[in-house]
């Protein structure tokens, strides 16, 4: 049942949800084991947890630098109209910018951007500085990278 703060979850939907996040390659079969339920049961509740918006896909996490993007950093924009089209089409042809945020505050967005270079984020954060005034900071390290939500009680 639906509630103001979002979808009501019992125990065995927090676990699910947990053991999803821990690995979103899990077979319903081990699913189900993790949380006494048949495989049935549980693809049952998989399924009405995606139905309710609660598991929203399933996706690979890959290494940036694996994959030739040694360079992680934030960039914020002051974007000084509420003409968001410019923004949005270079978002759709600049892959390199993998998170974008509108956010509060004297800045408008909140980009996280990968560089296979300092020259190659220098033509990234140009492009954007097009758009608006630019802040970057380039990450030296990462202590805590894509902790899993526990969903709320």
């Amino acid at each position: 049942m639906p509630s103001d703060q979002g979808v009501v979850l019992d125990d065995v939907d927090r676990a699910l949800v947990a053991e999803l996040q821990r690995d979103g390659r899990s077979s319903l079969a081990d699913l189900g084991r993790a949380v006494s339920m048949s495989a049935s049961a549980t693809a049952d509740r998989v399924r009405r947890l995606t139905d309710a918006g609660v598991i929203t896909g399933y996706t690979a996490t890959v290494s940036a630098e694996a994959l030739g993007y040694p360079i992680a950093a934030f960039v914020r924009l002051g974007y000084p109209t509420g003409n968001y089209k410019p923004l949005h089409d270079l978002l759709a042809t600049t892959p390199e910018v993998v998170e974008a945020h509108h956010v509060t505050g004297e800045d408008c967005f909140i980009l996280k951007v990968l560089a296979r270079g300092m020259r190659d984020l220098e033509r990234i954060t140009g492009r954007l500085a097009a758009l608006g005034s630019i802040t970057t900071s380039v990450v030296y390290s990462s202590p805590l990278e894509g902790r899993a939500l526990l969903p709320a009680r």
